[in-house]
């Protein structure tokens, strides 16, 4: 664990700004990726270690939630990093969410980082599920390990990490522990992108017909080419007042609508 020197604030540790490159590593001139994750998991503290003072704050277009985004350096390539607004989950009940959603769908980004919980991680696997559900790259930040240790619980990163089929990685961001394993291993997914983590939640025998048959009747549908087709059906079912912005054809809406 790193320490904290004497000119830091609070208890941030030195960190250097930059690694050595990954030998046989290729690598593009720069990465996007986009931190999501549920209010008071952390997101925050973790996006200002990584960036320090490379950060810039604006509003979305068209809306007042805040946006923040900032660079960190990993091998010498940027990482621009792009804070989502804290959001429950990813069905647009709320501007928050509508907008998190836009993003993640929308904008050509390289990998999203899930910032989880552990001292409260059955909330947090709320959003995991939806986030997988959109068939991008992904890996979770783990944040607050020493809170959970703190309250007797232990979380078995490695076993985790097997069953939902992404990469995991412990932080404690405020002491600097695991950012140096969270930065290499952001650039060696951005580099090496695996696009389906190779999970999806099984909603059960009555349910799991129906997301099919609805699926399956959205690949004749016009949809915006980005959009995962059984994350969509998941949606329609979920009765998602919002998705009609995916879909091109009116006509087509109105067969969406009367599925449900």
């Amino acid at each position: 664990m790193n320490n904290p020197c004497s000119g830091c604030p609070g208890s941030i540790s030195c960190l250097p700004t930059e690694e050595e490159p990954t030998e046989n590593q290729s690598i593009a001139d720069s990465y996007t990726v986009a931190f999501a994750g549920q209010p008071n998991v952390g997101k925050s503290t973790l996006f200002n270690a990584l960036t320090g003072v490379r950060q810039f704050v604006a509003n979305y277009p068209g809306a007042t939630v805040e946006k923040r985004s900032g660079i960190a350096m990993v091998s010498g390539v940027p990482l621009t990093i792009v804070d989502l607004p804290g959001t429950y989950s990813l069905t647009s009940y709320s501007l928050e969410e509508k907008v998190a959603v836009d993003f993640l769908l929308k904008q050509p980004i390289d990998l999203i980082v899930q910032v989880a919980d552990a001292s409260n991680l059955i909330r947090s696997l709320y959003l995991t599920f939806q986030l997988l559900e959109l068939e991008r790259p992904i890996l979770m930040a783990l944040t607050m390990t020493d809170v959970a240790r703190a309250r007797g619980m232990e979380v078995d990163v490695e076993k985790l990490s097997i069953e939902l089929g992404i990469k995991i990685i412990a932080t404690v961001a405020n002491r600097g522990k695991g950012l140096q394993e969270l930065k290499r291993t952001m650039i060696d997914s951005c580099a090496k992108p695996t696009k389906k983590p190779g999970f999806s939640l099984d909603y059960g025998p009555i349910l799991e017909p129906v997301i099919q048959k609805t699926t399956e009747e959205l690949a004749t549908v016009d949809i915006s080419p980005s959009i995962p087709l059984r994350w969509m059906a998941i949606k329609i079912w979920e009765d998602d007042p919002d998705l009609d912005r995916f879909i091109h054809s009116s006509q087509q809406k109105r067969r969406i609508h009367a599925q449900r």
